[in-house]
Order: C-alpha cells, then structure tokens, then sequence
C-alpha cells in the first residue's frame, strides 16, 4: 500500500511539473515584501540629464558610468501612493542596452517589491538619434547653413525603424514582469515621449554660442514636425502592447531653453552647456556636452507633476501641456 501511495504521488508531481511553466510557481504578492515600488526606465530624459544631483558613481567618478541619475529626476519629483520611486534609467540608452542592461534589474526589484508602475522613455537613441541631428543642427549653425535640407527627408524613416524596436522593448519589459509572476493589470505602464527642448520663438541675440546655437529655420522643424512625428511613432508601439501614454510633445511651450531670454530662470531646459573642467580631461571631454538642451531641474519637476496626474487618472491617453498660470498640467485624450 504504501508502494501504492508512493507511486501514486510521484506521478502527481511529474503531472504538475510538466504542466506548470516553472518548477516552482513565481513568488505572489503575498510572498513578496510590502514595500511598493514605482521605477522608471529609459534614457537621459528619464534619467535626469541636465538637472544635476546625481547618484554617485554615475558622472564618470574613476572610470564609472556616465548615467546621470539625478536625484531631481521627474520620478524622484513624482507623488505616488509607493515607498520606493526607483531610478533605472540611463543617459545615452537605446532600446538594446535597455533591454540588456535594466531589465536584469528590474527582474530583481519586481521578485522583491510589488512594483505598482513602470514609466519608460526610449526610443530617441534609436534610429532617430535625435540627440545626433541637434548636434548636426549645431554644426550647420557654425556653417552658416541648415541642418533640415540633409536630415529632413530621412526623419520619417528613421522614426518608423524605430517603431518595432520599442515595440520589442516594451514586449520584453512585460514578459520580465510575468516571469516574475504579475499580471499586466497589476500594475501601470507607461510609455512617455519627448518634449521639444527649443523654439523658434527665443530672441536672436541668444541664437549662438551663448545660449543656443540653431538656425530658425532648424528649430521650427524640431518643433513642428520632428517631435510630434517622434511622438505619434511612440504612441503607436504603446498601442502595440497596451501600454498608457503621456505625450510631452508639447510640454516645453514657453519654457524651452533661451525663450527666457534675460531671465533664463523661467526655462525648463538648459541651455548650451559646457563642463569647462571636464574639456581639460581626456577621460571626460567627450561628456562635456552632454547636458545641453535636456530638462533641467525645473522641468523634471513640472513633468513630474504632470505624470502624478497621469498616473492617478484612468485613461488611455494623456498629454501635458502649459496651463495659464505657467505650471504643467495634463489633458486627456481618450
């Protein structure tokens, strides 16, 4: 008999085992440690570039890594219902080193937190390298020339390359998240965009070296054409995993970098930068750029305060857009 009952219920382990996906089940919430988290994913314009304040270890500090996780990033400057906002995020990052590089991480967090909300920005490190046509916008400046003759026309390629690339991202980020036992309704994710850090709208006398070196013409199409367009290709590889969206397209509407003119105080973006220290060492020249025309610590803030509306709100879709009295709020589209 007891041959009988030892048989009977090594058959009953070899039936759970094959038909289970793990060996053993992924941890519930239950098993998991109270603390909630919300953690942010992506490139520089989630990481922090530009506000200053970052972590140790990741401005270049003996050979580390150029990251620039700011303590005044929009996530850290968000107000949501979790004990932990946690910073992933990191400058110069596509969606390969996304995948490669935080997701391992937030496999980590998600097995020992309930992780309530993932806000992810990636994509413009992609084939749009936007980051690359501000600096050829730059150099055309110095030509006396436009940039948008030669990268105009190749705008839309680019954007549409770089659609199923993201698309693939966010696909990899929920599957992390189901290896590690949620269900893709249990928490929020959120895919944000790009705000346009410049205006054509900024007085001539700051079109140089000392704020804002871009021709009219080049800044009228980063403004009317190549963030909305950039913008539009991000919320269609959203759509694709039903992911929410928060469009800033047009987030930065008065507060782009040298519209302030004599009061630069009143910009979201940072200006023309340049780490004068870090042009006299080899290791840290290349960077000395780096945080040009990314949100400074103001703008994180605004767009935190926009996301925190976002998060707490039930739709789809959202936008943030200036309000009269000049603080950053949401609207929603569906």
């Amino acid at each position: 008999m007891r041959k009988v009952l030892l048989f009977a219920a090594i058959g009953l382990l070899t039936i759970v085992l094959v038909v289970s996906d793990h060996v053993f089940p992924p941890p519930s919430d239950a098993d998991r440690e109270t603390r909630t988290a919300v953690v942010s994913l992506g490139d520089s314009t989630m990481s922090g570039e530009g506000a200053g304040a970052y972590e140790p270890g990741t401005d270049g500090e003996d050979g580390g890594n150029w990251c620039h996780r700011s303590r005044a990033a929009e996530i850290m400057k968000t107000s949501f219902e979790a004990d932990q906002k946690i910073n992933l995020a990191c400058s110069g990052a596509n969606s390969e080193k996304l995948r490669n590089e935080q997701l391992p991480r937030l496999r980590e967090l998600a097995g020992s937190n309930q992780v309530v909300a993932i806000v992810v920005a990636v994509g413009a490190n992609d084939d749009p390298r936007f980051s690359e046509i501000l600096n050829k916008c730059f150099e055309a400046w110095g030509k006396r020339s436009d940039c948008t003759s030669s990268v105009a026309p190749e705008w839309t390629k680019r954007v549409r390359r770089m659609i199923p690339k993201v698309e693939n991202t966010l696909k990899a980020i929920r599957q992390t998240m189901r290896d590690s036992g949620y269900l893709d309704s249990s928490y929020q994710l959120v895919v944000q965009s790009y705000a346009a850090p410049v205006s054509p709208k900024m007085p001539q006398s700051l079109q140089n070296l000392s704020g804002c070196p871009l021709r009219t013409a080049d800044l009228e199409w980063v403004v009317e054409e190549a963030v909305p367009e950039l913008s539009n290709g991000l919320r269609a590889a959203a759509g694709k995993v039903n992911a929410r969206f928060l469009d800033l397209s047009r987030a930065g509407e008065g507060h782009e970098a040298c519209v302030g003119g004599d009061e630069p105080e009143t910009e979201w973006f940072t200006r023309l930068s340049v780490d004068w220290d870090g042009l006299k060492d080899q290791k840290r020249s290349s960077h000395a750029l780096q945080e040009s025309f990314h949100p400074n610590a103001r703008g994180h803030e605004q767009i935190g305060r926009c996301l925190t509306e976002f998060l707490a709100s039930d739709k789809r879709d959202g936008a943030c857009v200036p309000r009269l009295d000049g603080s950053l709020g949401l609207t929603t589209e569906s």
